[in-house]
């Protein structure tokens, strides 16, 4: 399922800037407007971010703890899993940083993304309409 590009907002930028991100990374991902490629089958899921400057693929299982190399978020590795919470997909990211992970979901024709860092105390959301389901 491919998603339309979605914008990156001011809120991304301060949750990058707590994960202790590169300078220049921050300012170039607030330009960006990444697709979302969602691959399903069964429990197995294949998420590819890809936009001009940089993609990022996640293969996992759910429910399967798995070791996570974020070179090029943020430069750290970090025990991730993924389960299901009702039709919610929940990540939690254990490493350096306490409270991080994610939630994915979609309502109606839009997939939700929340993202979590208790260090932050706060979370950033972004929606995107679905292109195709």
């Amino acid at each position: 399922m491919l998603f339309p590009p979605v914008t990156i907002t001011v809120l991304w930028y301060c949750w990058s800037t707590v994960l202790n991100s590169h300078f220049h990374m921050r300012k170039i991902a607030t330009l960006l407007k990444p697709d979302k490629d969602i691959t399903q089958d069964g429990d197995h899921f294949i998420i590819k971010t890809l936009s001009t400057f940089r993609n990022y693929n996640m293969d996992f299982v759910v429910g399967q703890e798995f070791e996570e190399d974020l070179s090029g978020v943020d430069d750290r590795k970090c025990m991730t899993i993924i389960t299901w919470d009702g039709d919610k997909l929940v990540c939690v990211q254990k490493g350096e940083i306490e409270g991080r992970g994610w939630t994915h979901w979609i309502e109606e024709d839009e997939l939700h993304l929340e993202v979590r860092c208790r260090w932050w105390g706060k979370s950033y959301s972004q929606i995107s309409k679905l292109s195709a389901l």
